[in-house]
Formats: structure tokens, sequence, C-alpha cells
């Protein structure tokens, strides 16, 4: 049987609240962020730093609630800054069927990682965004192919 790996949690251009390179590790994730994405304490998170590029691999660590705390810690901190934004997403294995008709949970916070909303991406600059548009309104990455 195949399977897939899904995104099934994402907490879209969070703020880094803090960076400390002096704790064990982890992310610290405000507990409603936590909760609106159903992320669980010591779950395995990626989290994509959108102000530098760079790209990890830690564990969430619950913060108290409302409190707005998005905090890098342990060596990872030597990659985020305070005010940087982030992508914090988890990922899981699903048989065929059911990666078809998953819808991931994601959440899009503001400038104090307070929750704005909660709703299905929607596809970048270039992208076809409607059922009815053809392919060739794709942006053309420069892929050849021959035959």
């Amino acid at each position: 049987m195949t399977t897939r790996k899904m995104m099934r949690a994402k907490i879209h251009r969070a703020t880094v609240t803090q960076a400390d390179v002096d704790y064990e590790g982890s992310i610290t994730i405000d507990r409603r962020l936590l909760d609106a994405t159903d992320l669980l304490p010591n779950e395995a998170v990626c989290v994509w730093n959108v102000t530098n590029g760079t790209r990890f691999e830690t564990y969430a660590v619950e913060g108290p609630p409302d409190s707005g705390i998005i905090c890098v810690n342990g060596a990872a901190a030597h990659l985020v800054s305070s005010g940087d934004l982030v992508i914090i997403a988890a990922f899981t294995w699903m048989d065929e069927d059911a990666a078809r008709r998953h819808q991931p949970k994601v959440v899009f916070v503001d400038e104090h990682n307070r929750i704005r909303e909660k709703r299905a991406e929607v596809p970048g600059p270039g992208v076809a965004r409607s059922a009815g548009a053809s392919v060739s309104q794709r942006v053309d990455i420069g892929f050849r192919t021959t035959g």
C-alpha cells in the first residue's frame, strides 16, 4: 500500500519573540496556537525562517496561552533572531485514500502571534487559482523534457 507524507499542521508567518541558546532545545509555542493546529507538546516540527532562509527540525513545547510566545531554544536559537518571521509545520504519513481527502490545519497569525484566521492555503503568484485555469498560467521554472 502506498503512503504519502502530508502536511497536517502549519502556523504561517509567526514572529519569533525570543531566542534562548541556553535552553535545552525545542520551540516554545503559545498554547492557543498548539490547540488550533492540533500540535502536541514534544511533537516534531519543521521551522522555516522566512526572514533569513534557514530551516531546522525540533520539537514543540507548550507556552502560556495567549502569550504570543514563539521562542526558539537551544542550538537552533543561533538560526533565528527576535522579530524573524517563521513558518512552523508538522507532517504525518497517510495511506493513499486518506491523503487524497486530507485537509491540514493551517493558522495565519498577526504580528503578535494571535490567530487571524484558519483557512486553506492559496497558491502563490503565477499559479493557476481556479479549476478552469490553464496550466500555461503557471510559472515556467526552466525544466525541459526531451523526446
